[in-house]
């Protein structure tokens, strides 16, 4: 990247160079198309055909010196325009919000030192720094970080943020999901690193988020084509009536201007001036009671569009779930199983152990406590009144402890060495002493992690009797289909060891942890089916977690298909169309494939409803 991009990676761009760079593909920020004027907004909201046509009636009343009519005539259509336009300016501002996307300044290297100047000067090629609490100021090739963690939430709808890496990824990868890309938008939460700036602005891949967005034009909702076709029938009647009456007169032999003014007052007479008024106003009073329920409508119309929608894509997390990383499940390395209650990061809820004939309870007690105290330990983050401070997964492993009154062992343990979580490792490990002499060992090493990478660390387990036996080929085997069992249920699995050395530890279990379903979610979902609404959930997740998730709230998964975000770019508009009323669950989508999905099921003549991040569903 760095040869193609014509940059040395230790010294950065030249001023000079990027200046010019700069000159050629402009500032790094988003382009909002120029507004028009106030005023011609305003009068474009006189084109609606009903308004034209009370207007037309107020000209005729003014000339047919009935001032009465003709004032309140004018005064129901200056309501009307100047509530529109009140709305359509408010809602407009939304795409000029996506440039609070591009922090205001960044770290950047050129000509050998680091400067931090404005994000919106960045051209490709300039080397980036980034780190904790950084903004990504444009996309970026990393090479160069060092325990990076991004949060990608906005883009793929997963609150753990995404571990990142230097190393190559696969040409079968799609951008969004590459390892070694951070994005613009996204913000650091652990580590630090270096990239190559690879797009800005609207090259980048909110760039192309933001080029559909404008090229978007909001369709009519049903109420306003009913008030179009309603405003273009009385116009049709009014001539209609004008000419019967004109007619019917001059073959009785009356005077033309006679006929045509009795006609006029007719066809004046049978519009109904006060309709828009009266629209207006009630679904002004519909969007003050949805506001009362914590639902903001931007254009009134839409009011009236949610009672047609037949089609609803909803997101996953925060959604249908709650956003809260939660341990469901634990399975000790002895084959105790405990179910976890409560959600969320706090001390509410229990762990019940399953009872198994012949097994001591005490025993089971003594390996859950071994698992949780590894997960305490091995753990950087801290819970205050209910709010998490860290990374969601190990919030949940120490909401878990909290709830067993475990969470306090930190503070009995001094903390000699850590080597973070990494994408290559797959683990975190804490080197630990005890502050106080009570038995334990000088120095014990904590790990958590993914089973693959840490049981084989693991030369002997804690068995169903309490004793400590050596894993062989054939128990490690069991262990690894216990975790992906669990993992079936869509639970990420965490695999929690402890021991003297790195090369000889002790495997205590693993916990499942997931985002909980809504305890409203699937009621919900089946009230819309019941008023045959279809649900179809869109989300980041990958595809055993959608699947799960879609499960426990309702959705049909055994009799509908599934997609991907890659088989959606690997299809064309038609084939799409095709297919898209046959699939309840697309994963690892973005918000473009979410832009699609939409347009396709319009272009189905479906009106659709879509929720999740308000950030991006602008449809």
């Amino acid at each position: 990247v760095a040869e193609r991009l014509q940059v040395d990676v230790r010294r950065g761009l030249s001023w000079r160079e990027a200046n010019d760079r700069m000159n050629f593909v402009g500032p790094n920020e988003f382009q909002v198309k120029e507004q028009e004027p106030l005023w011609k907004k305003y009068i474009e909201q006189f084109q609606n055909p009903l308004i034209l046509l009370l207007l037309g009636s107020a000209v005729v009343s003014i000339c047919m010196r009935q001032f009465d009519d003709a004032m309140s005539i004018t005064i129901a259509i200056i309501i009307v325009v100047t509530v529109a336009f009140v709305q359509e300016y408010r809602s407009e501002k939304s795409l000029e919000e996506l440039n609070k996307l591009v922090p205001p300044s960044c770290n950047c290297l050129r000509e050998g030192s680091v400067e931090h100047f404005l994000a919106r000067n960045l051209v490709p090629g300039d080397i980036v720094h980034l780190n904790v609490g950084d903004r990504v100021p444009a996309d970026l090739r990393l090479y160069d970080s060092t325990d990076l963690a991004i949060d990608e939430s906005s883009f793929t709808g997963e609150t753990e943020p995404a571990s990142k890496s230097v190393l190559p990824n696969k040409a079968s990868a799609g951008r969004v999901n590459k390892d070694n890309i951070a994005f613009l938008g996204t913000l650091v939460r652990c580590g630090n690193a270096k990239g190559i700036v690879v797009s800005t602005g609207e090259r980048s891949e909110f760039g192309d988020i933001f080029r559909m967005m404008q090229a978007e034009e909001a369709p009519k909702t049903p109420l306003q084509k009913s008030m179009d076709t309603l405003g273009a029938q009385l116009s049709m009647y009014s001539f209609c009536i004008i000419g019967f009456i004109m007619v019917a007169g001059w073959l009785q032999g009356k005077q033309l201007q006679e006929m045509f003014t009795i006609g006029v007052s007719l066809a004046v007479a049978a519009i109904p001036e006060g309709l828009p008024i009266v629209v207006t106003v009630t679904l002004a009073l519909g969007v003050m009671r949805m506001a009362k329920r914590s639902a903001i409508v931007k254009k009134l119309p839409t009011v009236e569009t949610l009672g047609c929608v037949n089609v609803i894509c909803s997101d996953k997390t925060g959604t249908l779930t709650k956003n809260e990383m939660t341990v469901t499940t634990l399975s000790t390395s002895g084959g105790h199983i405990a179910e976890v209650t409560g959600a969320g990061y706090s001390a509410r809820g229990d762990i019940q152990l399953r009872a198994y004939k012949g097994r001591d309870l005490d025993v089971a007690r003594m390996g859950v406590n071994s698992m949780l105290e590894v997960g305490v330990i091995c753990n950087n983050a801290v819970i205050r009144d209910d709010v998490l401070f860290g990374q969601p997964t190990e919030g949940a492993l120490l909401a878990c402890a909290m709830k067993n009154n475990m969470h306090e062992l930190r503070d009995q343990y001094t903390r000699l060495n850590e080597i973070p979580f990494s994408s290559e490792t797959k683990m975190m490990v804490v080197k630990c002493s005890p502050k106080y002499n009570d038995g334990r060992l000088k120095e014990e090493f904590f790990v958590k992690g993914a089973i693959e990478k840490v049981l084989p660390l693991c030369t002997q387990y804690i068995d169903s009797a309490g004793n400590y036996a050596p894993i062989t080929k054939e128990k490690q085997a069991d262990f690894l289909n216990e975790a992906y069992n669990i993992g079936r249920m869509g639970l990420r699995i965490i695999a929690l060891c402890r021991g003297a050395s790195l090369e000889s530890l002790t495997y205590t279990g693993v916990c499942g942890v997931c985002d909980p379903p809504r305890e409203s979610a699937r009621d919900a979902i089946a009230a819309l089916r019941r008023a045959q609404v279809q649900v179809k959930m869109v989300t980041g997740d990958a595809r055993p977690t959608a699947l799960a998730v879609a499960q426990m709230v309702g959705l049909d998964v055994l009799h509908s298909q599934s997609l991907s975000g890659e088989q959606l770019d690997a299809m064309s508009d038609d084939e799409l169309d095709a297919i898209i009323d046959t699939v309840t669950v697309f994963y690892r989508v973005t918000p473009k494939h979410k832009l699609s999905i939409v347009k396709s099921l319009q272009r189905l003549g479906n009106i659709v409803g879509m929720t999740g991040e308000l950030k991006f569903f602008l449809f």
